[in-house]
């Protein structure tokens, strides 16, 4: 596509399809490099964006449903259902490795059209290229993200087959160039390496639905429709919603609009996608676009992680390490802050130690400050003032601080004040958790203390089942002391609404906080919200009951509960309809494209910022793109597709110019820098689909299929269509086979030692039988050894173009 001639006018572009526009051929070749380069990656970013709208067009296509009516025995009615009209294996290995593989496939046929119908190196290079860094490079990082736990692929039978077609497909490609016809394509042969597209999508076809052999119902298969999820996976099923209100209602500190945040972030993690939804997301969150996954803030996501651990009743430690993954991004980043948020000290006590603990990347150095600040109590009257570095060496995960408190003899108060941590400039891989701030209280120690509720009211729904009512012991806190606490009927009555109930706290030296829970019956029935008093009644010698020593619980009837649960389920529907890829206007289109983050600021990071400001033009440009929701998206797949394809060429000129610069060979160009730039939010969407499914199908389960896709669409398309313009001319197809198929061959052998690796982890146990994850040491064993093969593959691939490898094909 680009001439490289000696004498100063290097990469003369006469031969280009559509650059340059302006003859930059009297610069110098270093600048014309820079620009070549820059111009390259800024055309990866722009390809990545249309390519997201092409693969919303094809996550609406390949959603769409229809009505199917059947007979429930167990009701004795007929029901009416939405049953998918596309096949997820036939969608997967069809359009949705196309919307994945489009600028390859694109840039081979473009590249052959363009040279007059003749084979050139760009196109099948890439093609190869492109196939290596999906199944080594995008393998190895799945494997590498994924926890000790490990995961399967579920339909290892469709991988199979996808996988046997992936290694013939290649082997065909040097039985074709080498031993049939060599150096040349011929009209069957271009036919027959098309149709093997088809074949295989009948294949996997078969495998998937079980026609070759008795398929077994997984556990899976039967719930898969049961759970969070009913007729439409997009929305949220009230009754579950109404489960996890009840857990949630148990704390008054929470509002509705963050009940609403934790419902939404909740409902929406559990529901499934497709590899076009996480290849969309990917692309969106490199480029700065409107994410598709619900954001919480750092308080909401602790809360969440609580709740959930509340609600099963299961120990704290699995919901622990859940929490924590999502704050260290699966062990990426190390996360600093104290084990607890708040800490009460005796005053006679003289200090108070606070711990520190760190998680998630443990292997980098880490230093904090810690600082104290004032609350009601003072430094230098109350407290020393503290501001201390804390260091965390490689593998330390605890320190511990220690705040000086002054005893001044005399009665006051209980006081606080705050230690904080902050991060040292230059922690690029470190963060604070959420309990950053540690507030400490001083405990009057002279006396026993005094006995009260937190609040002279609290409101529980009906649905709850039982009310938590905290009891506080303020202005002192020494030894042991006892309050005794009962209910009382108002309008609700004991037996019908509420459980009536007494009993003694006790609480022991130091301790400042204890609750009571007195259960409440849900009757089901339409009436008024009632309310009944707790009261405190007496206490210990010494100890004194405070001016709130009762309280009013006010039940809420179960209609206006209804009500808010109705209202929650609806607003937060209305939300997850904000995110899904297929329900954009023109308006929103152009609302999302013209806003960081698609408009949700709150929520927007500086890399979203530097990357909303480069691609800004691409994303306007491509807002005029008609949204998936009109005709079914098809409207969207063509017209995406025809800007790819312009942009493919575009790129395609660029790759070969800028690598004739350089001193790169088109092959060489191809399997390097055309194919990572391709291939990067295929990493992004694996690796994301890797720590977020339960199975590893979409994130290397696909793979396989998608590199035979490249070679029956990407290189049996554009064949056929010359092997035809040739004999139509009495000519032939001239494909010379010299670095192709030793670069073929090569990939060949490292796929196969690749997918070896994978069956060995598939059914050996010292991996963890899981293709990803599994043993920790093993699962980065098993990283380096394909990124050692892709490192083979690229350097012997280069050796060959270069002439350092002699091989005759």
């Amino acid at each position: 596509m680009s001439n490289c001639s000696g004498g100063t006018f290097l990469c003369q572009n006469a031969s280009s399809l559509i650059l340059p526009l302006l003859d930059e051929s009297t610069w110098r070749n270093e600048v014309r490099a820079v620009l070549y380069l820059v111009g390259l990656l800024w055309s990866f970013m722009g390809v990545s964006i249309v390519a997201d709208v092409f693969m919303t067009s094809i996550e609406r296509i390949t959603s769409a449903t229809r009505k199917m009516t059947f007979f429930n025995s167990d009701t004795g009615v007929d029901e009416q259902v939405d049953v998918k009209i596309w096949n997820d294996t036939v969608a997967n290995l069809s359009l949705m490795a196309l919307g994945s593989s489009a600028p390859e496939i694109l840039l081979s046929i473009i590249e052959i059209i363009g040279n007059g119908f003749e084979a050139g190196e760009l196109g099948p290079g890439t093609i190869v290229g492109s196939a290596a860094f999906n199944l080594l490079i995008i393998t190895a990082v799945c494997i590498c993200s994924v926890n000790d736990e490990g995961k399967r692929i579920k339909q290892f039978m469709v991988f199979c087959v996808t996988a046997t077609f992936s290694e013939f497909a290649y082997i065909w490609l040097v039985i074709i160039l080498v031993c049939s016809s060599p150096d040349f394509i011929d009209l069957w042969e271009g036919v027959v390496t098309f149709l093997l597209f088809f074949i295989l999508v009948v294949a996997a076809y078969i495998m998937d639905k079980g026609f070759c052999f008795k398929k077994a119902e997984t556990e899976a298969d039967k719930e898969a429709n049961k759970g969070l999820i009913v007729h439409d996976a997009h929305h949220i099923n009230e009754e579950k919603l109404r489960e996890f209100i009840k857990q949630i209602g148990k704390d008054p500190n929470l509002t509705e609009e963050e009940v609403r945040r934790l419902a939404l972030k909740k409902f929406s993690e559990g529901m499934p996608h497709s590899r076009a939804w996480y290849r969309i997301n990917a692309t969106r969150q490199m480029m700065g676009g409107h994410k598709l996954q619900v954001q919480l803030p750092e308080k909401l996501q602790g809360k969440l992680a609580e709740i959930e651990g509340a609600g099963d009743g299961a120990s704290s430690d699995p919901h622990l390490k859940a929490k924590q993954d999502a704050l260290t991004e699966n062990g990426r980043l190390s996360v600093v802050e104290f084990t607890s948020t708040s800490v009460a000290v005796l005053e006679r006590d003289q200090r108070a130690r606070l711990t520190i603990r760190r998680y998630g990347n443990v292997k980098q150095r880490v230093v904090v400050k810690a600082e104290t600040v004032d609350g009601t109590a003072t430094k230098n009257e109350d407290y020393v003032p503290l501001k201390k570095t804390v260091v965390f060496e490689p593998d330390e995960t605890q320190q511990t601080v220690d705040v000086e408190i002054i005893d001044d003899n005399q009665w006051e108060p209980d006081e606080t004040f705050f230690v904080k941590l902050t991060l040292e400039k230059d922690q690029k891989l470190a963060r604070l958790g959420p309990k950053k701030i540690n507030q400490v209280t001083i405990i009057n120690d002279d006396e026993p203390g005094t006995f009260e509720f937190v609040n002279a009211s609290y409101l529980f729904k009906e649905s709850c089942g039982r009310a938590t009512v905290p009891v506080r012991r303020v202005n002192g806190a020494d030894g042991v002391a006892k309050v005794s606490w009962k209910t009382e009927d108002q309008t609700a009555r004991a037996g019908f609404d509420y459980e009536a109930s007494s009993g003694e706290l006790i609480f022991n030296h130091g301790e400042i906080e204890k609750t009571i829970e007195v259960a409440i019956y849900d009757d089901q029935k339409k009436e008024k919200d009632e309310h009944f008093k707790l009261l405190l009644t007496e206490c210990s010698e010494g100890a004194k009951l405070g001016q709130t020593s009762a309280t009013i619980i006010t039940i809420v009837d179960d209609d206006e509960f209804n009500g808010f649960i109705s209202r929650l389920a609806h607003t937060a529907n209305v939300d997850l309809d904000a995110i899904r890829v297929d329900r954009n206007t023109y308006a929103d289109q152009f609302r999302q494209a013209m806003n960081v983050n698609g408009g949700d600021i709150e929520n927007a990071t500086a890399i979203d910022y530097v990357m909303h400001f480069f691609t800004f033009g691409w994303k306007i440009i491509f807002a005029v793109i008609p949204p998936p929701s009109i005709w079914g998206g098809w409207l969207c797949f063509f017209v995406s597709l025809a800007m790819i394809g312009m942009l493919t060429a575009i790129i395609g000129d660029l790759a070969s110019i800028f690598g004739c610069l350089v001193g790169l060979k088109d092959s060489v160009t191809a399997i390097t820098f055309v194919a990572l730039g391709t291939s990067l939010p295929d990493l992004f969407a694996s690796k994301q689909a890797a720590t977020a499914d339960d199975s590893a199908d979409n994130a290397v389960g696909n793979v396989t299929g998608s590199n035979s896709v490249n070679v029956f669409l990407g290189l049996g398309l554009p064949w056929m269509i010359a092997a035809i313009y040739h004999t139509a001319k009495d000519g032939s197809f001239n494909v010379p086979a010299g670095d192709l198929v030793f670069s073929v061959i090569l990939y060949t052998v490292c796929s196969m030692l690749a997918i070896v690796l994978l069956i060995l982890r598939r059914f050996m146990k010292p991996f963890g039988c899981s293709e990803l994850g599994g043993n920790r040491t093993l699962k980065f064993v098993s990283g380096g050894i394909l990124c050692s093969l892709w490192l083979f593959y690229i350097v012997m691939s280069a050796l060959k173009a270069y002439g350092v490898i002699v091989a005759n094909f």
